[in-house]
């Protein structure tokens, strides 16, 4: 599995009228069907784990390119228009309360297509882990979709809200060539803006940290540096008082349950009920205070998602792979059982996508 991208958007409050999203619903099913029937689920997939693949598939649907309901309201349709026994392949989660029903859909989909769920659950913790607490952004996660085959090959399209810009960003994840949940999963970013310092312990030069912060866990000596003798009895180490790292009893108690669970792996550290992002970030803090192993704090931003349609800015997007983007979905438009209508219209809102093709 790969990580594959993500896109940052501005928030748009309202919901999508009935006739709109029946609409997208219908077109979502023909353009599904023909891509699956033409090229197999796996290479759906793989489109829909590109974002700027996901971007045009919206905008054919009916989506502005840069609104965030173009993610929450496409995945919708996208559940709505699939069916496993037709498409083969089955959508779990959604939005808001939808995404906490995933595990239970996904189990369902395990017996529909007789694969094993519980891989499945444990890539959806992870995915929606690895996005809130290992890279520390700002935007906490309020949309959550799995898309799995009958081969079980997946998917998982996520969102965050950052409370104080207002915009909301986008991850991609796909299982094909994965080598690694945590370090480097990303074959791009896309984003209106790079943020200024980001926790990111999915950087290759975050390596050293991610270790550091198993082994304190796995030997006991969390609190040499936490000022309190009572969890290992360890001597205590004084921290810089600028850098002091303080922990409720709470906290204190899930560092006890992953000790004695010895996880293997930073990714079973991860999965550790409650570990979040302040207990991964004192960690980091740790690693780097103590151990002179810092961190990466760079944003994994890898260039800017400014659409260069109604803002004038340039694709971010290599050529062949934008030409190879528009002429894919063309084509699944035009050999669609749509009508002609629905095709021009179709048609008409992916050039609305390309730069100079508006109108």
């Amino acid at each position: 599995m790969r990580r594959t991208g993500h896109a940052n958007l501005p928030l748009h409050g309202g919901h999508v009228p009935r006739w709109l999203f029946n609409r997208m619903v219908k077109l979502a099913n023909a353009i599904t069907s023909i891509i699956i029937e033409e090229h197999g689920s796996r290479e759906f997939l793989m489109r829909l784990s590109d974002p700027f693949w996901f971007q045009s598939f919206s905008c054919i649907l009916g989506f502005d390119w840069h609104s965030s309901g173009a993610t929450t309201t496409t995945c919708a349709a996208l559940k709505s228009a699939v069916r496993p026994e037709e498409h083969g392949i089955f959508v779990a989660g959604g939005k808001g309360k939808a995404s906490r029903k995933t595990p239970i859909e996904l189990e369902y989909a395990g017996r529909f297509f007789d694969i094993e769920s519980q891989d499945l659950i444990r890539a959806s913790r992870l995915v929606a882990k690895v996005d809130n607490s290992c890279i520390q952004d700002s935007y906490q996660l309020y949309h959550h979709t799995f898309i799995v085959d009958e081969n079980g090959e997946w998917t998982v399209i996520q969102q965050g809200l950052n409370n104080n810009s207002g915009y909301a960003r986008r991850y991609h994840w796909s299982n094909q060539n994965l080598e690694d949940f945590i370090e480097e999963p990303h074959t791009g970013i896309a984003s209106p803006s790079r943020e200024k310092k980001v926790l990111n312990m999915t950087s290759a030069k975050s390596r050293s940290a991610r270790n550091i912060s198993l082994d304190i866990v796995c030997e006991g000596r969390l609190q040499e540096y936490t000022g309190q003798r009572t969890l290992y009895n360890y001597s205590i180490l004084e921290m810089p008082s600028h850098h002091e790292i303080k922990f409720s009893e709470r906290d204190l108690e899930v560092f006890q349950r992953a000790y004695e669970l010895q996880p293997r792996s930073y990714e079973e550290l991860l999965l550790v009920k409650g570990m979040g992002p302040k207990k991964i970030r004192a960690l980091a803090l740790i690693s780097d205070l103590v151990y002179g192993e810092p961190p990466s704090w760079e944003d994994p931003v890898k260039y800017t998602y400014a659409h260069g349609g109604k803002d004038g800015h340039p694709y971010p997007v290599e050529k062949k792979v934008y030409d190879n983007t528009i002429q894919f979905l063309e084509d699944a438009i035009n050999d669609s059982k749509l009508g002609r209508e629905d095709k021009l219209k179709a048609l008409k809102s992916l050039k609305a996508f390309i730069p100079g093709k508006q109108g």
